[in-house]
């Protein structure tokens, strides 16, 4: 037996030795009372975006950007691992605005989880971590996003450059939809003809990522999907 301390509420966690739990990624790095306050979300949900429902066909959100023709087919579909509840709203905060990057260990398994079970089987040629602006990444000391997408055995590009604008997370709903396209690429050639999954910490609205992805289908990828660690 050895000692560790949960990563969300610091206690003491007493965690039992055996072979399995020398399989990095295969501890959950929190107490058991912490780990079951994170709520994975299980079907049905919208065949799009993964939002919880009570069937599986296309959420009303995502029938609007389909029938956008801007916008009708920039996203193959969206994964999401948790839900966004009271307990993932705070373990967020500190995560993202409070600097405590290693709380990103707790997410590991699960991410990895997710992963191979729905995109595994799909020809994804690289993983592209949503950026921070240079601004936004001097402020927090690390892209949340990027060491998501280091749990994956992907090649990783970092071809998106993100201009500084208020944080999505002040923006209203409506603001969101209707902002600008904050990202460019900065390496094109790398791009034509790949299947690309967008990484990314939390899907609200999805305008994040369908802004990366028109730039990146403008510039040739075959298909872009994304995986993300939050549905709100």
């Amino acid at each position: 037996m050895s000692i560790s301390y949960c990563l969300i509420c610091k206690e003491q966690v007493d965690l039992q030795i055996t072979w399995k739990s020398l399989i990095p990624g295969s501890e959950t790095n929190t107490c058991d009372s912490c780990y079951q306050t994170l709520v994975k979300i299980n079907m049905p949900t919208c065949p799009g975006c993964f939002r919880p429902q009570n069937n599986h066909d296309l959420c009303p959100d995502c029938q609007s950007w389909e029938k956008d023709t801007a916008w009708k087919g920039i996203l193959e579909r969206n994964v999401s691992v948790y839900e966004y509840n009271d307990a993932m709203k705070e373990i967020l905060s500190t995560y993202k605005f409070r600097g405590d990057a290693a709380l990103v260990a707790v997410f590991e398994k699960d991410f990895y989880i997710s992963y191979k079970a729905n995109f595994k089987k799909k020809s994804i040629d690289a993983t592209i971590p949503i950026p921070l602006s240079p601004e936004r990444l001097y402020e927090r000391g690390f892209n949340q996003a990027k060491l998501l997408a280091d749990f994956l055995p992907l090649l990783q590009l970092e071809v998106l450059e993100r201009t500084h604008h208020e944080k999505q997370s002040k923006k209203s709903r409506h603001e969101r939809l209707s902002s600008s396209n904050v990202f460019s690429i900065t390496n094109r050639s790398i791009i034509e003809g790949k299947n690309i999954l967008l990484i990314d910490d939390i899907y609200t609205t999805g305008t994040t990522l369908r802004h990366a992805a028109q730039r990146l289908k403008e510039v040739g990828a075959a298909s872009v999907s994304s995986l993300t660690l939050i549905r709100s």
